[in-house]
Formats: structure tokens, C-alpha cells, sequence
């Protein structure tokens, strides 16, 4: 038996009246998606615990069978372990953002999807200028990067920049032990960014610049059992983005690295299914994320999230499903690991929907369609997300 969990994330959605009422899972044509839910139990999942935020931390650490309540230290050293980055108990790593301000204003999150080949030299100027003694800048992928901070501070509350697009910034600086220090280092960036050559070039072809970062997800180092103790099953990770690389990494996981998976709605799905199947040649499970419907969500983009999700079935769930019938009996879980509703632009907290396929076991009983209707129709309702890779390796 192999064993696939297909994460969309972001994908669940609410109602719209563009839609005429319908949410965009709803919505969307997906001919595999309705084909396996005929076949598969539907039901909902609380994929965050009560009181936590619902980030693709903490949910994508419960989906993979790990309390966030007991494992969760922040954001910032996930990523982290995905880039490498050396941490050692006296470090503090945080998310660094590199975003879009005016001084005032937050107005691009992403700096406008922002390339890693004109990300990575700001965030080395960044470095240089900024870094040193305990302060250390380390670029990542796109807008996403690391700041770590030797004996740093902890005890604070930060915010996500996907928030508050569009919002002062006033109302979201870090706030409790060091918020001056941060606040200082980001107005600090703004005026090292605002005018260097990459962001008047982007200007000028009508992006949105890279001039300033935003600091937010931090805690020391995370230590989690490994997945093949843990669960009796080796494992592979494939993603676009570093927060689920840095979870499988700390898990012990193979990190399967995809040519074209970009973490945006250009990404190579087709390249990602097959690679996923090549991967299962050799490893009993394969947890297969897509960033591209979040993204949509974030940006309250209807026409990229309807067609992120039907590409996913489409060029994903479709070539997964047929590969699969050739290579014998195998258990597919899809489930987004929350909600990224397009009104909202930013996280929901709350149960999404998911979807269990047995190739050996059809499900016989009530079926319903997989989509958020399931979250109060689906007699199943697990309250406990670690317990839903439980139900997809058969250890309950």
C-alpha cells in the first residue's frame, strides 16, 4: 500500500455572491475531485487547535500527525531548518518578509511576487547594512527570507504581513520585549531599499518594489520525532514553499526538489504529480503540497483561485490517479490545510473539508461532494487534525 496526502492550501473558501452563492470549490469544474468523492468518505477536519492561529505552520504540522501544542515554536526557525540555517539554542530565527510600504502603508505583502534573483541581492544589502554582531540576514526564496537573532527575544506579538495589506502599519508593529528594536530595523530597511536600482527598475515596469522587510513568526529552534518512528512509514515532502520543506526536513523526511514548482499559480503541477509518483517507487508516503489556490486567496483573486483549483485536478489529481492504477493498491487523502477565503484575504480559522480514497476499500456508504458543505452536512467531523494521517496510514 502507498499512501498520498494532497495538501491545496488555502483552497476552502465562503460563498460568493459572484459565484451565486457558491464558493470557488464549489464553483470550479473538478470532474477527479467529484469522481473520487463518489468513491472516498467526505468529511471536515479542525485542522488548528483552539486558540492558535490558523497558519500553514501550525496546520501543516497538525496534518502531518504532530500537536502544534506541544511541537509549535513559530514560523521563522521552520522555515529556517528548510534553508539550513544554523541555530543553536541561543538563536532566535524570525520570518523576514520583504515587502512593499510607502512608510505608512502596507501595501504589498509579497512585494508584488517578487523574484529570488532580485529578492536575494536586497536581502544581502540588507545584511550588510543591518547584520552583524548578534543580527544575521539570510536569504530565501522569492519574498520569503530569515532573519536570526543570537540571544533575541521571544516574548512579543508579531504579525503575518498577509493580514493587513493595504492597512497602517501603525497598528500592527511588533508589540512587548524588543518592539523598538524590530520596529527600528524595519524603517531602517525601507530607507537602505526604497531607491536601489532592482526596485526603480521594477517601478518603472509597473511592480510593486521590494523596499522594506517586515519581521514576524519568531521562536528558537524546533525538536520533532521523526516521521518513520513515528508513524512505521518512510516519507518524502514535496513543496514550493519553505514552512512545509522546513516541517518535513525536521522530521526527517526526504525534501524532493521540483523543477518549475514556483509556490504560485505558474507552478508545474504536472511536475509535481510525477514526481510525486516517481518518488513512491522507493518511499511508503508522499506529502504533496500546493501553495497556488493560498496565494489566490491572499490576493482576493477569484480567476486564479477558480483555476488553481481546477489545475490541481486536472494536473494533478488526474495524473496522480492514473499513475496510481498502475502501481497497485494506494490511499490518497486531499485536504487543504485551512481556509483562505477571497473576501477575507487572509486566514480563517475553522474545519475545511476532506477527502479519504482507498483503492482496495471504495467507500459504500453516504456520499457527499467534497467541498465545504462537508464541514456541517459530513457525519464525520474529527475534531483532532493529528488524528487524520492516523486514518490515512490505517493506525486507527
Amino acid at each position: 500500500m502507498k499512501y498520498i496526502q494532497l495538501i491545496p492550501d488555502g483552497m476552502a473558501d465562503l460563498p460568493m455572491p459572484e459565484l451565486d452563492g457558491k464558493t470557488p470549490m464549489q464553483a470550479a469544474h473538478t470532474p477527479n475531485f467529484d469522481a473520487l468523492a463518489e468513491q472516498s468518505l467526505v468529511g471536515s477536519v479542525l485542522t488548528v487547535p483552539a486558540g492558535m492561529y490558523p497558519g500553514s505552520d501550525v496546520a501543516n504540522m497538525c496534518l502531518l500527525g504532530y500537536d502544534p501544542r506541544q511541537y509549535y515554536t513559530g514560523r521563522g526557525p521552520i522555515e529556517a531548518v528548510a534553508m539550513g540555517v544554523p541555530l543553536d539554542r541561543h538563536d532566535v530565527a524570525f520570518r523576514c518578509s520583504l515587502v512593499t510600504s510607502d512608510g505608512t502603508t502596507l501595501l504589498d505583502y509579497s512585494s508584488g511576487h517578487i523574484t529570488t534573483e532580485e529578492s536575494r541581492p536586497l536581502i544581502e544589502l540588507i545584511d550588510k547594512k543591518l547584520g552583524g554582531g548578534k543580527l544575521k540576514f539570510y536569504p530565501g526564496v522569492g519574498y520569503r527570507h530569515i532573519m536570526a537573532w543570537r540571544d533575541g527575544k521571544t516574548n512579543m506579538e508579531t504579525t503575518p504581513p498577509h493580514d493587513f495589506a493595504g492597512q497602517e502599519l501603525a497598528k500592527y508593529w511588533p508589540k512587548g520585549d524588543g518592539e523598538d528594536f524590530l520596529q527600528q530595523l524595519m524603517l531602517d530597511s525601507l530607507e537602505i531599499l526604497n531607491d536601489h536600482p532592482i526596485n526603480q527598475r521594477r517601478r518603472e515596469e509597473g511592480k510593486a518594489p521590494g523596499n522594506m522587510i517586515w519581521l514576524w513568526g519568531q521562536g528558537y529552534a524546533p525538536s520533532m520525532p521523526q516521521f518513520l518512528q513515528t508513524h512505521g512509514k518512510t516519507g518524502g515532502v514535496i513543496t514550493a514553499v519553505d514552512v512545509v520543506r522546513g516541517l518535513g526536513r525536521a522530521t526527517g523526511m526526504r525534501i524532493i526538489d521540483v523543477p518549475g514548482a514556483t509556490g504560485y499559480i505558474d507552478t508545474d503541477y504536472t511536475a509535481k504529480a510525477n514526481y510525486a509518483l516517481a518518488a513512491l517507487d522507493s518511499l511508503d508516503f508522499i506529502y504533496l503540497h500546493i501553495e497556488s489556490p493560498d496565494e489566490s486567496g491572499h490576493e482576493g483573486n477569484l480567476e486564479h483561485k477558480l483555476r488553481s483549483i481546477e489545475d490541481i485536478d486536472k494536473k494533478v489529481v488526474s495524473v496522480l490517479r492514473k499513475g496510481m492504477e498502475k502501481r497497485g493498491d494506494y490511499r490518497l487523502l486531499i485536504v487543504p490545510d485551512h481556509a483562505t477565503p477571497l473576501a477575507l484575504k487572509t486566514h480563517k480559522e475553522g474545519p475545511v473539508p476532506f477527502l479519504l480514497y482507498d483503492s482496495s476499500r471504495p467507500h459504500t456508504q453516504s456520499h457527499y461532494p467534497f467541498d465545504e458543505r462537508a464541514v456541517e452536512e459530513a457525519k464525520t467531523q474529527v475534531e483532532d487534525g493529528t488524528q487524520l494521517i492516523k486514518m490515512l496510514l490505517g493506525e486507527k
